[in-house]
């Protein structure tokens, strides 16, 4: 392939994002240095975190992207070509590869993947989204076996690996979902003890019903009118793990946070999180969750787009909640 095509970021988007925030431009491949290889991307990962990279947040956990970079992005590559004896021609890797064809590395933040593996795979369960469900649960959180665990977004990359680590460790897991099928898929085919759809249900009701003695620990992905009621159905030094605010990413004015009241009378704790802290525990992390899929605990699904252009308008099924499963493209 004599060149490639990238999508770079040259507008930060206001509320939504818009295709108009992206550029495609086409690339000619240039010769590697000693040291380097040459990875041709198979598979790229779209997360929620891209909408705050494209913000021009400087006291953020990650610096942001900068206009006319390529956007930044995860993914599973094959290197075709190599000056670098430790990522030889042939090998499957994983990386900070960006929305690329291809990418020239010197093996910073690369990993490779070992064999046998599907790069769906990969992304799905063993790469940031794992990652994150095992730091975010078994670090901060602290599960105990019989303990009530409650998870927004359940039905996510990350929800759905939290719920069912939660699982395997002895715990009762109720899932908050967008729909009947996400809610259905939760229960009959992962294992939860309860889904609520915040859509349709009552959600106070609904969660203090399923949730007769209390939530040890609430894992918040989304943010939105779930937050205050999983602190009111909280038990006494109960732990919050605070990993992501999907319903206000795309918002001017952020929903309304719990009181603090119950914080303080019930000693919760409650605690942000980001994997770049943690991406030094990648090995053991990743080591962590692929025991749980190869014991046959971790179920997943994948909603696949094609091509590279399809993630100008795909990424934002995240914030929908169209995605039935971890989003990728495959190119």
């Amino acid at each position: 392939m004599s060149s490639y095509q990238s999508i770079h970021l040259v507008k930060r988007p206001v509320t939504s994002i818009e295709a108009s925030c992206f550029e495609s431009q086409q690339h000619a491949v240039q010769a590697l240095q000693e040291g380097q290889f040459r990875v041709k991307q198979t598979h790229m990962s779209l997360d929620p975190a891209m909408r705050g990279w494209m913000s021009d947040d400087r006291d953020s956990y990650i610096p942001p992207v900068e206009l006319g970079e390529v956007m930044r992005a995860s993914g599973i590559a094959e290197v075709v070509e190599s000056l670098n004896p430790s990522f030889p021609v042939g090998s499957s890797v994983m990386g900070m590869f960006g929305w690329a064809e291809q990418a020239i590395s010197n093996g910073a933040g690369v990993n490779i993947v070992p064999p046998g593996l599907p790069a769906e795979a990969v992304l799905a369960v063993l790469a940031l989204p794992g990652m994150t469900a095992a730091q975010g649960l078994l670090e901060i959180g602290k599960p105990k076996a019989g303990e009530t665990l409650l998870v927004s977004g359940a039905a996510g990359s990350v929800g759905s690996l939290v719920g069912q680590i939660a699982k395997a460790e002895g715990l009762r897991v109720i899932g908050v979902a967008g729909s009947d099928e996400k809610c259905t898929w939760l229960v009959d085919e992962l294992g939860f003890d309860g889904a609520v759809n915040y859509k349709t249900d009552n959600i106070a009701a609904k969660v203090a019903e399923l949730t007769p003695n209390g939530v040890d620990i609430y894992f918040e992905n989304t943010g939105g009118a779930i937050q205050q009621v999983a602190v009111d159905n909280m038990n006494a030094h109960g732990r919050i793990v605070v990993c992501g605010m999907i319903a206000d990413y795309n918002t001017d004015t952020p929903s309304a946070g719990p009181n603090w009241i119950a914080i303080v009378k019930k000693r919760l704790s409650i605690q942000g999180f980001t994997m770049p802290d943690h991406f030094d525990k990648a090995p053991q992390l990743m080591q962590q969750v692929g025991a749980y899929l190869q014991a046959g605990k971790l179920q997943y699904r994948v909603h696949v787009l094609d091509g590279l252009e399809s993630a100008i308008e795909g990424i934002n099924l995240l914030f929908s909640g169209q995605n039935q499963g971890k989003l990728i493209v495959k190119l």
